[in-house]
């Protein structure tokens, strides 16, 4: 059974995708920061006769917690398959960058981009011993540049914070994907549309089941799949 580590999934499009890849036959790491909450989630999936799934505690904004979380894998399993960082917060407002408050911005950065950025590194030698290492970073489509110098849509000028943290997260994509381009290594950036959550207010217009789908497609990539790319249905310009 392959196994996978959710960051950020004791609620929304995390739990979600737990579900999802959990009726696929993997075995899930649920990642949460509150380990009430995420044993909570664990229990509404064993409720639902979902077993292959198991609480991890990971902060991704604290290293201790990071390293602690690995070593807990690193004696439970010989490799990790799919690491899907997907802990983020949106931010307060006002984000505009030319008056956003550096310790909003900072706070953003912190979980979005330095969040993924150090789990990453310390789950990497145990997804390299994976016949199969998959790493989806779970972005949107605010992070694409192309997309903001084109798009009237109001959301795109009311989060700055927000779209510049997913832009250096989809930096990470391509350069993580660069410089694992000559192994099995399948590294992608996923934004799961606008999806009603908390993060905004649930005012998104698809359900966390639509959501999800797209982040589980490309972490059950096979050797022929895309790598150091951004996709929802189709393929998202950076």
């Amino acid at each position: 059974m392959k196994t996978v580590l959710i960051t950020g999934a004791n609620k929304g499009i995390g739990f979600e995708t737990v579900k999802q890849m959990a009726q696929l036959g993997y075995f899930i790491y649920l990642g949460s920061r509150d380990k009430a909450r995420g044993l909570d989630a664990v229990n509404k999936l064993k409720d639902q006769g979902i077993s292959n799934v198991e609480l991890i505690e990971i902060d991704v904004t604290n290293i201790d917690s990071i390293k602690r979380a690995r070593q807990l894998l690193e004696n439970k399993i010989e490799a990790l398959d799919v690491l899907i960082n997907n802990a983020g917060i949106s931010g307060g407002h006002s984000q505009n960058l030319s008056t956003v408050d550096i310790d909003n911005l900072w706070k953003v950065f912190e979980t979005n981009f330095f969040g993924a950025v150090q789990t990453t590194q310390q789950f990497i030698e145990l997804l390299k011993k994976s016949k199969q290492p998959v790493i989806v970073n779970v972005s949107s489509e605010l992070g694409s540049l192309t997309i903001h110098n084109s798009t009237q849509n109001p959301n795109y000028k009311i989060y700055d914070a927000y779209s510049s943290s997913k832009t250096a997260l989809n930096a990470l994509t391509v350069l993580l994907a660069n410089e694992f381009s000559n192994t099995n290594f399948k590294i992608n950036s996923v934004s799961p549309g606008y999806t009603a959550t908390d993060l905004n207010q649930f005012k998104g217009t698809q359900t966390v089941e639509q959501g999800a789908k797209f982040i589980v497609q490309y972490a059950t990539l096979n050797n022929e799949g895309p790598t150091g790319k951004f996709f929802r249905e189709e393929e998202i310009p950076w």
